[in-house]
């Protein structure tokens, strides 16, 4: 056994230097060797984890658990779920690697994130705090926790963890952007030194460049120097103009699949819930705020941004792509069962309700799929944001969006947004008027003027009854994932319209192409 317990440290080993080759042999000779073995399949689980093969990852995990099941297995079955966004799977993964029978730091805080990533910030904190006890300098546990306690809230815990995390890795560039995006900036107390010298330290690295260059807007903003925050946004962005470019062009194929089935005939769906409550629209339209409006209602449960409508879909039709959401699914799905998309959605989501009547899903994005949600959950109800153009714009170019998810990658440059915009606006449009009664088209300037009415009928077209704590959105204690973390536990207000104008000079072009709709 000593020979199988050393290659195992030799694939370990391996594995921290990212020798993914030899980490792989490794494996397979104890197996071959021994027989079936748990830790073998558990690091061939990690090393597919590493390389982004995370259904492959699963599968060996899996398999590792069927021969000895151990809490480390569990934890790391619960980071892949969560990575999936699948949260049934997650939670019992999760339960089954408490925090007592975790030793190891890495492990803790490997179920801390895959519990954040599920909103589950609360059961969280516990599994983040042994970790931090156990190696209170690691910077990425810091981070991590950070980013926990910023989306439940706790600001203050959050920015207490993201200087750790600093203090201890001086070019966390990650943490640097987190910092600023928490706000408190003024002239006696800014980054704007800190953030400048590590700017030029980053230039050959996009996502560092990218995070420092949102971060220096984030405080030039606040400090009134809008010139100076659209020239480092720009920078920034830079390096991926054309990742917007190709992800606008994909964006335009599905459109057109979309046009073209918006007339065909389906089977009628079988699935009758009338839980679901889909709210739509592009990002940074007010979304978020609808949610937490919606949320606050007693028969109302709120999800959060939900991947599973796009991923019930995928499962029905089983389209060969790594994607999601890509036009050869979209196609597909029009000549598929609707009643097993629905009926799949509602076995994913059910759950979340928690003895709710009703549950809130506002993935923005879902707007692709209005047509295909009205076909498949007929009884469910959507909302799409509609808000001021250039807002909406420049509000997206201003926004560091996950870097790593492909829905975002349009947003790196400006003109690029605008034409987005203009297809997203026709696509809802057309929808609307061929089925005015699938949808609420909600103008966020409306609800921000007029928020009783507007809540009074957004509720009434819920099939809600009004209940008056739905307008204190300020009162919601919910944890917000979003990038409206902040604005959104405000009274309901004005203050973000019209925000565009601040880089009225900059935006000629934008305004030009917008006012061809």
């Amino acid at each position: 056994m000593s020979a199988v317990n050393s290659r195992l440290d030799d694939a370990v080993k391996y594995l921290s230097e990212r020798n993914y080759q030899q980490a792989h042999q490794c494996c397979v000779e104890v197996i071959k060797q021994a027989g079936p073995h748990p830790h073998a399949y558990f690091l061939l689980g990690m090393l597919h984890i590493e390389i982004g093969q995370v259904e492959k990852a699963i599968a060996l995990l899996n398999k590792s658990n069927d021969i000895e099941p151990r809490p480390i297995t569990f934890a790391y079955l619960a980071k892949c779920h969560a990575l999936k966004g699948d949260m049934p799977q997650a939670l019992d993964c999760a339960a089954s690697a408490p925090v007592d029978e975790l030793s190891r730091a890495l492990d803790l805080d490997t179920v801390g994130v895959s519990l954040s990533r599920v909103g589950l910030h609360e059961k969280a904190v516990g599994y983040f705090t042994k970790a931090l006890d156990i190696a209170p300098s690691n910077p990425q546990f810091n981070y991590n926790f950070a980013v926990s306690a910023k989306f439940a809230g706790n600001f203050k815990v959050a920015r207490e963890h993201f200087e750790r995390a600093i203090k201890h890795a001086p070019d966390f560039y990650q943490a640097h952007f987190a910092l600023s995006d928490l706000g408190g900036i003024s002239e006696a107390s800014n980054h704007l030194k800190q953030l400048s010298q590590l700017e030029e330290k980053v230039q050959a690295q996009p996502e560092g460049r990218l995070h420092i260059g949102h971060a220096l807007a984030k405080e030039h903003e606040a400090l009134g120097q809008f010139d100076k925050a659209f020239e480092a946004l720009v920078h920034a962005k830079l390096p991926h103009k054309q990742r917007s470019v190709n992800t606008l062009s994909d964006y335009q194929s599905i459109f057109k699949h979309l046009y073209q089935n918006l007339t065909i005939t389906s089977a009628k769906s079988e699935e009758t819930s009338n839980a679901p409550i889909f709210v739509v629209g592009m990002p940074r339209s007010g979304t978020t705020l609808v949610e937490r409006i919606l949320s606050h209602h007693s028969e109302v449960a709120s999800g959060g941004e939900l991947q599973d409508f796009g991923v019930a879909v995928k499962e029905v039709t089983q389209t060969s792509s790594q994607l999601v959401l890509d036009a050869p699914t979209i196609e597909k799905a029009y000549h598929c069962d609707m009643t097993a998309i629905g009926a799949r959605y509602i076995e994913r989501t059910g759950f979340l309700r928690q003895g709710a009547t009703h549950l809130v899903d506002k993935l923005p994005f879902n707007f692709f799929y209005i047509d295909l949600i009205r076909r498949a959950l007929p009884n469910a109800k959507i909302v799409c944001l509609m808000r001021d153009p250039m807002d909406t714009c420049v509000g997206n170019f201003r926004q560091l969006f996950s870097i790593n998810s492909p829905y975002y990658a349009y947003a790196y440059d400006l003109e690029v947004i605008g034409q987005f915009y203009l297809a997203f606006d026709k696509w809802i449009s057309t929808f609307a008027q061929a089925h005015p009664d699938s949808i609420r088209v909600q103008s966020y300037e409306a609800l921000a003027h007029c928020p009783e009415k507007e809540v009074k009928d957004l509720l009434d077209f819920c099939g809600l009854p009004w209940e008056s704590q739905c307008i204190q959105v300020e009162n919601n204690n919910l944890p917000v994932s979003t990038a409206s973390k902040v604005q959104v536990r405000e009274p309901i207000n004005t203050k973000s319209i019209g925000r565009w104008r601040h880089y009225e000079k900059q935006t000629a072009a934008l305004q030009g192409l917008l006012a061809t709709r």
